[in-house]
Order: structure tokens, then sequence, then C-alpha cells
């Protein structure tokens, strides 16, 4: 491995500047907060704070007494909060409570005459019973400063799709009467299960605005109806930067919609239509429209991923990107192109000097141009099973996306769990979220034994050799925390830390920290090792990052390794733009954090 010196580092971050933003944050400490009394303690460092700009309340459960309390708090002391950071924050909750407890923050927020620049409630999976609460505070006053709104993996449902339109809607109307109308920038929506109506009514939304710049909403249950509506209202934002419509069912038809509204974006830095169906036909008509001259030059990364595209396709591809020269990511994989299409397009990309911008191709349909028109499929394809889905949003859906049961009164996410167990040497072949809760038994147990096991099978008395075989253990286990499913991501999350804590023991009592935290930062991807293999990772950073955010807060966790991982997250962006790392929001919800435990 690549040497790191922890001398120099830590001259660098004496150096360093802070963060000067001030809040209180009790992320990741798995609170019950059920009564008044609960919430003391949140109440009484919210009464410390000088100045709150944030309140992170992430990965406790908020009960309606509880969130009473804090709004009262809130009420005399949250008048200066800008980002309310409340992800995960209603697991185990009555669907009842969740209005309750959300109209009762809302309110506390109004009373303070708070203006909220950030609002995010990802994975909490309300539903659209939890819009309701969530309406009242969005249409009001606080939120019409409200510039970054993510809602990812909240089982909206068609029905709260359009509610939650509605309620931003009302939010323009009344902002407008003031002269300071919504401005959103950031609106992030998936999981959803939105569909082409839920999609349509916020569309409307997005063509009143006007001033988005990153509209993420993947995996809806969206078909080229919805995807058309989605474009026109985009249309209305010139200002777009990055548009990702992953595992939608794009097709061809809304592949042209999309094409016939790119030119709007001139300064568009990301599209993602990875795994939407776009075939050949759409792929092509979007590469056409991204390859116009003089057009979309500030492209960073674009993912066509996963579309049944053929040959035929590879040509125009490879044109659009010609003048692209911000290109760092173009994304292929999984498509149908053959061996003889991808060493054409190896070959056109090494001419038009993009070949450093493609992602590795390593799995590809057989390429079979004579079975026929592969655009003769219909794209209506699926839409009998849309339908099905929205007459009752709570049923959720069962088609590969996300689905919210419910379970005495209780919504969760969850994926559905087949019989057979697996054991440890296959869940590590294939990492997924699915084998991780077929792996029955002790986890911990059973993944040490196996590291260990290894080490034996080696002989290896050198310690790093431990350490070697554990850390891609750790990386392939705490990637599973960036799960959408609810089941799969606490447990997760509560395995890597067991994980976590093992890994710094051992360094600690073989005096091999150095070591670790040297491995540790190639393995994320933050710096380059010796080894060619360990550059390559297979397992899914940004829910490996997304561990961290927990972990470090333990006390385990070396402060020399917090401060490590800081800098070299500030180090991985060359640009101010996001664009260049498709890890870049969960690395600076970490950096946040690492800020934060850093001034304290």
């Amino acid at each position: 491995m690549t040497s790191f010196s922890f001398g120099e580092l830590q001259h660098q971050l004496e150096a360093s500047t802070t963060n000067n933003q001030t809040g209180v944050s009790f992320s990741g400490k798995s609170l019950k907060l059920n009564s008044e009394q609960d919430a003391e303690e949140v109440c009484e460092e919210i009464k410390k704070c000088s100045r709150l700009d944030y309140l992170d309340l992430e990965g406790n459960t908020l009960g309606p007494d509880a969130a009473k309390a804090i709004s009262e708090t809130l009420a005399s002391h949250g008048g200066a909060l800008k980002r309310a950071l409340w992800k995960d924050m209603f697991t185990g909750r009555m669907k009842t409570e969740i209005p309750k407890a959300l109209e009762y923050l809302g309110n506390g927020l109004n009373i303070a005459g708070a203006h909220l620049v950030e609002l995010d409630l990802s994975d909490n999976a309300f539903g659209p019973i939890g819009v309701q609460g969530l309406a009242a505070l969005l249409s009001s006053s606080t939120c019409y400063t409200l510039q970054e709104l993510r809602l990812n993996n909240n089982g909206l449902g068609i029905s709260g799709g359009k509610m939650l339109a509605k309620a931003l809607l009302d939010c323009h109307a009344n902002s407008s009467r003031e002269a300071k109308p919504l401005a959103l920038r950031v609106f992030i929506a998936g999981r959803n299960r939105l569909e082409n109506e839920g999609a349509t009514a916020l569309a409307g939304v997005f063509a009143k605005l006007g001033t988005l710049e990153e509209v993420v909403m993947p995996q809806n249950g969206i078909y080229h109806p919805g995807v058309s509506a989605l474009a026109t209202g985009l249309s209305a934002n010139p200002g777009l930067k990055i548009l990702n419509l992953n595992d939608n069912t794009v097709g061809p038809k809304g592949a042209q919609a999309l094409a016939d509204v790119l030119s709007n974006f001139p300064g568009l830095e990301t599209l993602n239509l990875g795994d939407c169906l776009l075939k050949s036909k759409g792929a092509m008509v979007i590469a056409n429209a991204l390859g116009a001259r003089d057009s979309h030059t500030s492209l960073v990364e674009l993912n066509l991923a996963f579309n049944e595209i053929k040959t035929r396709a590879v040509d125009t591809l490879a044109r659009a990107t010609i003048d692209k020269t911000q290109l760092t990511s173009l994304q292929l994989d999984g498509n149908a192109f053959g061996e003889a299409g991808r060493n054409s397009l190896r070959e056109s990309l090494k001419n038009y000097d993009r070949i450093d911008s493609l992602e590795p191709l390593e799995e590809d349909a057989t390429d079979d141009e004579e079975s026929g028109d592969d655009e003769s499929e219909s794209e209506g394809e699926g839409e009998d099973t849309e339908k099905e889905g929205s007459e009752n949003d709570d049923k959720g859906v069962e088609n590969g996306h996300a689905k919210v049961n419910t379970v005495n009164n209780i919504q969760m996410s969850t994926l559905p769990k087949a019989k057979k167990p697996v054991d440890v040497k296959e869940f590590l072949k294939e990492p997924t979220g699915e084998n991780f809760l077929l792996l029955e038994g002790d986890k911990a147990a059973k993944l040490l034994d196996h590291v260990k096991s290894i080490v034996k099978e080696k002989n290896s008395q050198d310690p790093l050799q431990y350490i070697d075989e554990l850390l891609p253990v750790i990386m392939k286990v705490s990637a599973l925390c960036g799960s959408g499913y609810g089941d799969i991501r606490v447990e997760a999350e509560q395995l890597t830390d067991k994980l976590y804590s093992q890994l710094f023991d051992y360094a600690t009592t073989n005096q091999q920290m150095s070591y670790v935290n040297n491995n540790l930062l190639v393995v994320l991807g933050l710096i380059k090792g010796e080894n060619k293999n360990t550059n390559k990772a297979d397992w899914n950073l940004e829910g490996c990052f997304k561990a961290l955010e927990k972990v470090t807060q333990q006390e385990y966790f070396p402060p020399l390794t917090r401060a490590t991982l800081k800098l070299l997250i500030e180090r991985s962006f060359p640009t101010k733009s996001k664009t260049y790392d498709p890890c870049y929001d969960v690395k600076m919800s970490l950096k946040t954090i690492l800020d934060r435990l850093q001034n304290t």
C-alpha cells in the first residue's frame, strides 16, 4: 500500500479552518423519545446552543409527546434554525403518530419565526398519511426560504405525491404574495412509488418554480407519460445541473420528451438515465440532443447503463462526447453492444480523446441485431401493474422497488425474504441485501470466524494479514447501510459498528493503527494503494460513507482517524461542482458530522 505521512497530515489539520456553523446533533444515538421527559436532553442542548443553525435528529425515534416538548423549546430558541436534518426519525412509530409529531415541530418553528434552508426527512417510511403533517410545515412561512427538500424513501405513493405537490404550490403562492417566491434548488424524492400521477402533479410544481438545479427521482415506477410531464415542467428551470431518473421506465417515448427539452439546460452536468429501458432508439435521441454543436459542454457524468442499447447506437453515443471536455464518467455498462460493439465504442472514444471517461464495461448482453427490431416491444408493458398499484398507495409495490408494509399499524420498508439461508462465503461473494438477511445466526461471530480461518489457512503470523482480510468484509457489510430497506439498513448498521470496533481494538492491541488508517483510506477510495486490485472496490462506497456517519461518533473511533477522513474527504473534490463525485452528497454529510465532532 502507498504510505501516508500522518506527521504532515497533523500539521495540515492544525492549519485547516473549521466549519462555522453551530447547532445540535443527536445523529445516530438511537434514542427512543416517547414522553416529554425523554426529550429533556434534546431540549436542554437546544437551549444551551447560542445559535441553532442546524438540528440533527437522524437515527432516533420521535413520538408526538416528545415532539411537542422539542417544539415548545424550538418556539423560544429556534429562530435561527436553517437546517432541519430529520432523516430516519420515526422508526417503529404508529402511522397516526407521525403527522402529529411533524405538526408539532412545524408549529414550533413557525412561532420562532425560523426560515429553513434545508429540510431532510429521508428514510422515514411515513407514507401518504405522513404528508398530512408535513404539508402544514411546507406551506408555512418557515419554508418560504427553503432551498433543499430531501424526501428520499418515504413511501409517498401517488396520493402522497399529489399532497406534496399541493403543499409546495401553496408555499409558492403564499411566498409570492410577500414578494419572496419559493426558490427551491434541490428536490430529492427517490423510492417513493410516485408513478405517473404523482410525477405529473410534481411536474406542475417544477413549472412554477423555475429555480431548480438538482432533481433526483429514481425508482418511482414512472412511465413515459409521467416522464413527458416531468420534461415539460423541468423545461422552465434553465439552471438545472443534475437530473436523475434512474430505474424508471422512460422508454424511447420518454427519451424523446427529455431530448426535446435538454437544450433548455445549457449548464447540465449530470444526466442519469440508467436502467430506464431506453433501448437503442431512446439512447440515440438522448445522445443526439446532448451532442448538438457547442451544447452541454459542462457535462461531467452521463449514465445510460442497463438500457438494452445495441451496437447500432455506439457511433451516436461516441460522437455525443466530442466536445465534452469536462466528462469524467460515461456509464454504458450492462447494455447489448457485444464484443465488436464494445471495441468500436472504445476505439471511437480514443479517437475523440474521451476514453478516460468510460467506466468499465463488465456486464454485456449478447448483441443480436438479427433478432428483430428492439424498439418494437410495447412501451406500455407494465402499465397494468402500474394502475393496480395506484388503487391503494399503502399496499406497496413488489416490482423490484421498495415495498411499504403495514404490520400492527406500524409502517416500515422491507425486502421480501426468501426461504433458503446462505453461508458466509456465499454472502461475501454476492453481498446483496437479500443475502444479508439470509445469513442467519450471529453474523458478527460468523464473519470474524471466517476472517480468522482465512488467516489460518494462509498460515500467516503477520497481524497485517488479519487487517487485510477484515477490511473488505467491513466494506461489504457497511455498503448495505445505504439500503432503502429498513430491515437491511438497521441490522447492517449494528453489524458494521461491531466490526469496526473489532478492527480498531485489534489494531490498538497489535500497534497497527497507522496501517489500519492508511488501508481504510484505500478501501474507501480516498487514496490509491500500490496493489491495483485494492484500488477497484466491488462494494457500494456510498453506503460505506453513510455507515461512517454513525461509526465515527462512537467512543472507540480514533480521533486521528476522524481527522484524516475529514481532510481526505475535503481533498476528494477537485472542483466546487459536486457532479465530479457520485458520492458527493454522502461525503458532505459525513464531513458535516466530522466538522461538528472536531468543534466539540
